[in-house]
C-alpha cells in the first residue's frame, strides 16, 4: 500500500481533532441540531468533515468519498473513502470524551487502512490490510477470554427496528449473566474489541462510515467480524458482530 495514503489519513484524522478538542472543551449542548428522532448533528461534525474532505480531495482528486453528513462524494472510484466526522456526537456534546474521528479507505470494496482517533483520550488506532493493528505503535491483539468476565459492547442505527433489536439483544445478555454495555461510539468500540478491552461488540443497522475502519482493526487483531447472519461482514452489510473469535458463536445464538 502506497505510505501517502496513511500519512495523510493521520494527518487528516489530527488536524480535524486539534480543533474538535478546543471546541469539545467549552461546547455548549443548546447548540445541537436533531438529525432525526434519534440523532443528533452539530456544526463540529460539519466542520470536522469539511477538514478531512478538503485534505483528501487535495491529495487524491480521483478518489470516491462516502461521508456520513454529505453522503457519497464523487461517485464510482475504485479508491474510496468513508468518513465519520465524530463517531459519538451525543458523548461530544455532554463533555464524555468516548468520541473519535473515524477514516477508513477501500480499493475496490476491500478495506485496506483504517483510522480510528480518540483525541481527548490521546489514542490513535491504525490497520493496514495483511499489516496487523496498532495503537500509538503498539501492535494489538484481541482478547483471549471466552466466559465468565466477559464484556460485551452495542451500538444501533436510528431505526426503531434497530433499537428495538439492539436493547433486546443487551437484555438477553444481561439475563444470561453476561455483562453487556452501550459506550456511544461504535468506532471506538470496535477498537476497544482490537484492543482486547472488551469481547465484542453487536450493531444492527450499522452504516459503512461508522464501522468500516473498526472493521479492519478488528481483523487485522486476529478477531472475528459477520453480519447477523453469521456471513463475512462487506460494506454493503446492514448490521455486524465483531468479536474475539471465541465468544462469537455465543453473539450469533443471542441476536437470533
Amino acid at each position: 500500500m502506497d505510505t501517502k495514503f496513511k500519512k495523510i489519513a493521520i494527518e487528516a484524522v489530527k488536524e480535524s481533532g486539534k480543533i474538535l478538542v478546543g471546541e469539545y472543551e467549552i461546547f455548549d449542548r443548546q447548540n445541537v441540531m436533531m438529525k432525526s428522532k434519534h440523532e443528533i448533528v452539530t456544526k463540529l461534525d460539519l466542520l470536522s468533515e469539511e477538514i478531512i474532505i478538503k485534505k483528501i480531495i487535495k491529495n487524491f482528486p480521483t478518489h470516491g468519498i462516502v461521508s456520513e453528513e454529505k453522503g457519497e462524494i464523487k461517485g464510482v472510484a475504485d479508491y474510496v473513502w468513508y468518513i465519520d466526522p465524530i463517531d459519538g456526537t451525543t458523548n461530544f456534546s455532554i463533555h464524555n470524551p468516548l468520541w473519535s474521528i473515524s477514516l477508513a479507505l477501500a480499493y475496490e470494496n476491500n478495506i485496506m487502512l483504517g483510522v480510528v482517533y480518540a483525541p481527548v483520550l490521546g489514542e490513535l488506532f491504525v490497520a493496514e490490510a495483511g499489516g496487523g493493528a496498532w495503537l500509538n505503535n503498539r501492535k494489538l491483539a484481541v482478547s483471549e477470554i471466552n466466559q465468565g468476565k466477559t464484556i460485551n459492547t452495542f451500538c444501533h442505527g436510528a431505526q426503531n427496528k434497530d433499537i428495538k433489536k439492539a436493547l433486546s439483544y443487551c437484555r438477553q445478555q444481561k439475563l444470561n449473566g453476561f455483562d453487556c454495555r452501550q459506550l456511544g461510539s461504535a468506532a471506538i468500540e470496535l477498537a476497544y474489541v482490537a484492543a482486547g478491552r472488551v469481547e465484542s461488540i453487536f450493531i444492527p443497522g450499522a452504516h459503512s462510515w461508522d464501522i468500516a475502519a473498526g472493521v479492519l482493526l478488528v481483523n487485522e487483531a486476529g478477531g472475528k467480524v459477520t453480519d447477523i447472519n453469521g456471513r463475512p461482514w462487506h460494506l454493503q452489510s446492514d448490521s455486524v458482530i465483531a468479536s474475539n473469535g471465541k465468544v462469537h458463536r455465543q453473539i450469533l445464538a443471542a441476536v437470533d
